[in-house]
């Protein structure tokens, strides 16, 4: 009776060294990472840049999010105007797993597009219509925080 005791007991002394050091070195879970691309495109050209955007940026977006690295994606339109200095055409904002998911967007568009000379010719263009654009990356507020 007594090797029956001493057997289970043996065994839990060797499985929960093994199971605290497990859970010491479990990675903290990824916090994700946001960003707003926003971009303000010449006026009279906002089809063509949409058209480039959606062909390109868009597809990027997509496969980037069925790949993991993206979680998820808005895009934002103007409901009205305002004056010349604050005007917007479009923002998007991009949940990105954590902060190194975000840098694979070159990688994918090169697996996406076969034909990079198209690609940077299209892209050139898309850029030539924009009239002012920056990334920011943003952080959520806990109002309640301390």
């Amino acid at each position: 009776m007594r090797r029956l005791i001493s057997l289970p007991l043996a065994v839990l002394t060797l499985i929960a060294p093994i199971t605290i050091k497990a859970q010491a070195t479990a990675p903290t879970p990824a916090k994700p990472y946001l960003v707003e691309w926003v971009y303000r495109v010449q006026y009279g050209h906002q089809d063509e840049w949409w058209s480039l955007f959606r062909k390109y940026q868009i597809a990027a977006l997509d496969r980037e999010q069925q790949l993991g690295y993206i979680t998820s994606y808005t895009v934002y339109g103007p409901g009205l105007h305002t004056s010349e200095d604050s005007r917007w055409d479009y923002r998007i904002v991009i949940t990105y797993k954590d902060q190194p998911s975000s840098t694979h967007e070159g990688e994918v568009l090169h697996q996406l597009f076969s034909d990079q000379s198209t690609l940077h010719k299209e892209e050139n263009r898309r850029w030539e219509l924009t009239s002012n654009h920056y990334d920011l990356p943003i952080q959520i507020v806990d109002p309640h925080a301390e």
